[in-house]
Formats: C-alpha cells, structure tokens, sequence
C-alpha cells in the first residue's frame, strides 16, 4: 500500500475522532445555553459564538471526511454511462481539478488567517486566525486525501473510505 494511502487513512480517523469531540462540545454547549436561557432566565454571551465556530469547523472537517469516503455530493449520471476507460480518465481529471482547489484554499486560506491575525473574536477573546485556520487546515487535508484518491483510481484501484 502507498505511503499517501496510509497517510490518507490516519489522519481520517484521527479527523472522524475529533468530529465527534466537536459535535458533541457544541451540543452541550447549545444544551446549556437552552437551559440558561428558559429555565433561568440568563443568557450566556459566549455560548453563540463558540457553538457558531465549532460548527464552522465541524463543517469544513466534516467535508474532508465526506470526500475521503467519497460520500460528497455529485452527479455522476453522465460519467456512468461513459465506457470504464473514460469513466477512469474522467475521474482522474476531477481529481487534477479537485486538488487545484484544494491548494487554492491552503494558500488563500493561509493569507486570510495572517490578515485576520491581530484581531480578536467579540465574546471569546480568541484571535481571529484560530477561527479561521480551519480553511488552509482543510485544504491540507484534502489534499492529502485527494492525492490518496488520485493514485488509487490512476492505478485502477478503486478504494472507498
């Protein structure tokens, strides 16, 4: 097994491992927020704001599982009635267009989070460029799983998460 597979494989467990540490942080969270809310009467002012970030990045991580598994939304109805080469070469091709997007969100992600690097969230007192670190993060990620992906069907072999 390649390297990049392995590669591609660990860190998707250890992504599937804190998305269920993340969801289930912003579920207490939302949790106790409801319960201030109704039952004491009090608001919590950071609350909002941390479950509105963890779902952020519950999304973004949640993506690069999606595509890891091949679970991400597509409509491949043309490609199947294509013969197998082209099926492949077709495939291969959205990779090459997939990775390039792929990079663009590490490098433009990268330069985001500098620009946002001095400023602060409103409640939390979190600099800016943690929030938004998720974006080039996700970016590697993927890349990592779409390279995965890309040798594996340039090999004629077909690997689901």
């Amino acid at each position: 097994m390649l390297a990049i597979v392995k590669l591609s494989r660990f860190i998707n467990c250890w992504i599937e491992r804190l998305l269920f540490g993340i969801g289930l942080i912003m579920t207490l969270v939302v949790a106790v927020q409801v319960f201030y809310r109704y039952a004491l009467n009090h608001s919590l002012f950071w609350s909002e704001e941390l479950s509105r970030y963890l779902l952020v990045w519950l999304s973004f991580l949640g993506a690069s599982v999606a595509y890891y598994r091949r679970a991400h939304p597509g409509i491949d109805i043309v490609v199947a009635m294509l013969p197998g080469r082209w099926q492949q070469s077709v495939s291969i091709f959205i990779h090459f267009v997939s990775l390039a997007l792929f990079g663009i969100m590490v490098w433009f992600g990268c330069q985001f989070s500098y620009f946002v690097r001095l400023q602060i969230t409103p409640a939390l007192y979190l600099p800016k460029w943690l929030v938004m670190g998720i974006i080039p993060i996700s970016g590697a990620v993927l890349l990592v799983h779409g390279l995965s992906l890309l040798l594996s069907d340039f090999r004629g072999q077909r690997r689901d998460g």
